[in-house]
C-alpha cells in the first residue's frame, strides 16, 4: 500500500536535574559544594532511509519520545545524557508543524539528518552557585523540559519525469512497457488510484526514474477526484510527459484536455504550470485522424502563450511525438529523448523554503516566559521558563528563596500580575509554589 501522509507526535528528552551535594571525605570536616549537572536531554532527529518507499510505518507507530538526560551526581559529576531517537523517513519527505503549517525540513538528500526538537538543557548542580558569601549554596537548577511537536509528514515522489494526462489516456501502460514497474492496466477510469514509480534504462542516453501520477479531472487542483494528492508528486520532477488520447476514444477533444490539464497545474501551482512538457500522442493505433489538427492548435497556443519558446525549445522542451504504448511504438524514441535533454532541464529536487529559525530551535521569547488566568481571586501563572524556576526553587532555603523573588520580578511577572488587575491578599498560585499578594 502507497501510504504518503502521516500525522505523528514527537517529544524530545528532558534535561536531567542539577543536584545539591557536598563533599564528603575522612578527615575533611566541611567540604564544599560538588552537586553535578544533569544531563542533557536526547534530540529527535529525521534521517532519510533510501529502503524506505512510504510512509506506511507510520500508520502503526505515531509517537516518540527521546530519552530523558539523568540527574546530576556527587563529586561534581554530570548526569548522561540521553540518547537521541532517530526517525526513519523516505526520501522526499517533508515534516510540518501540524498546529502552524511550518515546514521544518524538507528531506531529499539519502542519509541527509535534520534535528527536529532538541533535547532540553541539563540543571546546573549547586557546585555552581557557591561565592565567597554564599559558601553552602542549598539549591541547584532544575533541568529543561523537552519540546512537544504535533507532526505533518508529506511524501513527494523524487522522481525525473511525471506523467500527467486524462483517467484512461495511457500512462500506466507507457509505464509498464518502458519501465519493469507492474501498475494495474485496465480499461476503466481511475485504474491507477496512488502514484507509482519506475526506472527507464536507456541505451546510449541517461536513466532516468519517472513517476505515473493518477489521472486528472477538471477541478484537481482545488481537490476534486484526490486531486491535491496527486498533483503535489509532480511539483520535485524536471519533465512532464503529457499523455494525451489523440484518438478521442473518451469522445473528448484531444487539444481540449490538453488545456484543460494546464489550466488544472496553473491553478495549483506557477511553478508547476512553467515545468518543461513533452507531448505525447497516445493511441494512433486506434486513429490518427486528428494528430495534425492537434499539432496545428498546439503550435498556435505555445506561440500565443510562451515568450520565451525558443529557450524552450533550445533545452528540447514542448516536442511533440506519436505513439501507442499498446503495440509499444514510438515509446523508445520518446525515452530515449527524455533522457537525452534531462540534464538541460532545471533541477526541481532542489529543498523547498524552510525558515533560517523555526521554533523547536530557537529560546523562549519573553511572551512564552508565562501565562496569567484568573479565577475568582486566584492568579494561575503557568509556562514552561516559570515551570523550570519553581523547579529549582528551595523555599527552604533563604538564599534560593531570596533569587525566587529577584527573578520573577526581574522577568516582570510582578508588574503583569498588578496588570491584571491584583490586589492586596489575593492568591498567586505558580505550580506547587503558592502565596498571598502583598503590595
Amino acid at each position: 500500500m502507497f501510504i504518503d501522509r502521516a500525522n505523528i507526535f514527537v517529544k524530545s528528552g528532558r534535561g536531567g536535574d542539577g543536584i545539591v551535594a557536598f563533599h564528603r571525605e575522612k578527615y575533611v570536616n566541611a567540604g564544599g559544594p560538588d552537586g553535578g549537572d544533569g544531563g542533557k536531554g536526547g534530540d529527535v532527529i529525521f534521517t532519510v532511509d533510501t529502503g524506505m518507499s512510504t510512509l506506511m510505518d507510520f500508520r502503526y507507530k505515531r509517537k516518540f519520545a527521546a530519552q530523558n538526560g539523568e540527574s546530576g551526581r556527587k563529586n561534581k559529576m554530570t548526569g548522561k545524557s540521553g540518547a537521541d531517537l532517530y526517525v526513519k523517513v523516505p526520501q522526499g519527505t517533508v515534516v510540518k508543524n501540524s498546529d502552524t503549517d511550518e515546514i521544518l525540513a524538507d528531506l531529499t538528500e539519502p542519509g541527509q539528518k535534520v534535528v527536529i526538537a532538541k533535547g532540553g538543557r541539563g540543571g546546573q548542580g549547586n557546585m555552581h552557585f557557591a561565592t565567597s558569601t554564599r559558601q553552602i549554596p542549598n539549591f541547584a537548577r532544575a533541568g529543561h523540559d523537552g519540546i512537544e511537536l504535533n507532526l505533518k509528514l508529506e511524501l513527494k515522489l523524487l522522481a525525473d519525469v511525471g506523467l500527467v494526462g486524462y483517467p484512461n489516456v495511457g500512462k500506466s501502460t507507457l509505464l509498464s512497457v518502458c519501465t519493469a514497474a507492474k501498475p494495474e492496466i485496465a480499461d476503466y477510469h481511475f485504474t491507477t488510484i496512488v502514484p507509482n514509480l519506475g526506472v527507464v534504462f536507456n541505451e546510449g542516453e541517461r536513466s532516468f526514474a519517472i513517476a505515473d501520477i493518477p489521472g486528472l479531472i477538471e477541478g484537481a487542483s482545488q481537490g476534486l477526484g484526490l486531486g491535491h494528492e496527486f498533483l503535489r508528486h509532480i511539483e520535485r520532477t524536471r519533465l512532464i510527459v503529457h499523455v494525451i488520447d489523440v484518438s478521442g476514444s473518451e469522445g473528448r477533444d484531444p487539444f481540449a484536455d490538453f488545456l484543460k490539464i494546464n489550466e488544472e497545474l496553473m491553478q495549483f501551482s506557477l511553478a508547476l504550470a512553467s515545468k518543461p512538457q513533452i507531448i505525447a500522442l497516445n493511441k494512433t493505433d486506434i486513429d490518427v485522424s486528428r494528430v495534425s489538427e492537434f499539432k496545428q492548435k498546439f503550435h498556435a497556443w505555445l506561440e500565443e502563450n510562451h515568450d520565451n519558446i525558443d529557450d524552450a525549445y533550445d533545452k528540447g522542451a514542448w516536442r511533440v511525438f506519436e505513439m501507442s504504448a499498446v503495440t509499444n511504438t514510438g515509446v523508445s524514441e520518446i525515452m530515449a529523448y527524455c533522457g537525452s535533454i534531462l540534464d538541460k532541464m532545471p533541477n526541481q529536487l532542489a529543498p523547498v523554503s524552510v525558515k533560517e529559525e523555526i521554533a523547536v530551535h530557537k529560546a523562549v521569547a519573553e511572551e512564552d516566559l508565562f501565562t496569567i488566568r484568573v479565577e475568582g481571586n486566584v492568579y494561575i501563572v503557568e509556562g514552561n521558563w516559570i515551570k523550570n524556576v519553581v523547579e529549582s526553587t528551595n523555599l527552604e532555603d533563604y538564599e534560593s528563596a531570596s533569587y525566587f523573588q529577584r527573578i520573577i520580578r526581574k522577568k516582570g511577572l510582578i508588574d503583569a500580575l498588578v496588570k491584571k488587575g491584583i490586589k492586596e491578599n489575593d492568591t498567586v498560585k505558580i505550580y506547587d509554589i503558592e502565596f498571598d499578594y502583598v503590595e
